[in-house]
């Protein structure tokens, strides 16, 4: 049958795949046809998503981003691929006049330095694929709104989105498409920090003009959309996933 998004034949890298949204990206993913290449820095947690993926011929490494040499050592090794999602990311909640270099240092490896070196070594090693889409997963928080004690955080998220709109045209002699998805809260595990309660959590909620979070497969769809071929004409986008909240 006719399907746009299906993503048979497609090689695909996902980094963060040991949880939330990368998992459930990597699962969808399997279910149209992809063969993966999962990473994550926990053993354990990564086979568990790898049990899940729908057919075969699926790869998975253990790799902490945030080591230069484990890195150079994936991007080498790494077979060619049609689509990379970069979904491996951390949150610091810290009010502004209390943050730090090495807060922000600490923030800014994980969520913006190893995603933006890993695509760049996988470029020059020429691993893309012609017609290859690349997806980060990045935040409405920091390109879009604001919250209080989040601005470690959304530094990060607003630095990726900025610079895929310059990776999209750099990349684009080379018909590879650089896209991003911002996603409002979602029901992952980094929204479970001790200093928000439950409570808090369903008040927030409310705010939603659909009166939800986001599930992580509902962002994983979106990353599905921009790794296929029905957005073979898309790039430079930050594509808002966030039932409605950015509407008010």
């Amino acid at each position: 049958m006719y399907n746009p998004f299906s993503l048979e034949g497609k090689t695909i890298l996902i980094t963060g795949a040991s949880s939330g949204i990368g998992k459930s990206t990597a699962i969808e993913c399997s279910k149209l046809g992809a063969r993966l290449i999962l990473t994550g820095r926990n053993e354990s947690r990564l086979n568990k998503t790898f049990m899940h993926l729908s057919g075969t011929g699926h790869d998975k490494v253990v790799c902490d981003l945030n080591d230069e040499t484990e890195l150079a050592k994936l991007a080498k090794n790494l077979p060619d691929i049609n689509g990379l999602v970069h979904s491996a990311g951390i949150v610091k909640t810290l009010p502004f006049q209390f943050l730090n270099k090495e807060e922000l240092s600490k923030v800014f490896e994980t969520n913006f330095f190893a995603p933006v070196i890993l695509t760049q070594k996988i470029v020059k090693a020429k691993k893309f694929i012609k017609g290859s889409s690349i997806v980060f997963i990045s935040s409405i928080d920091g390109p879009v709104i604001a919250h209080p004690g989040n601005s470690i955080y959304s530094a990060t998220k607003g630095a990726i989105t900025s610079i895929v709109k310059n990776m999209a045209l750099d990349l684009a002699a080379k018909n590879i498409r650089v896209n991003c998805v911002l996603p409002g809260m979602t029901e992952t595990p980094l929204i479970n920090i001790e200093t928000i309660s439950t409570e808090q959590l369903e008040e927030d909620r409310k705010k939603y003009p659909l009166k939800r979070y986001g599930r992580p497969e509902e962002i994983g769809f979106a990353a599905i959309y921009l790794l296929s071929d029905a957005s073979s004409w898309v790039t430079g986008l930050n594509l808002i996933i966030d039932g409605g909240f950015t509407l008010q």
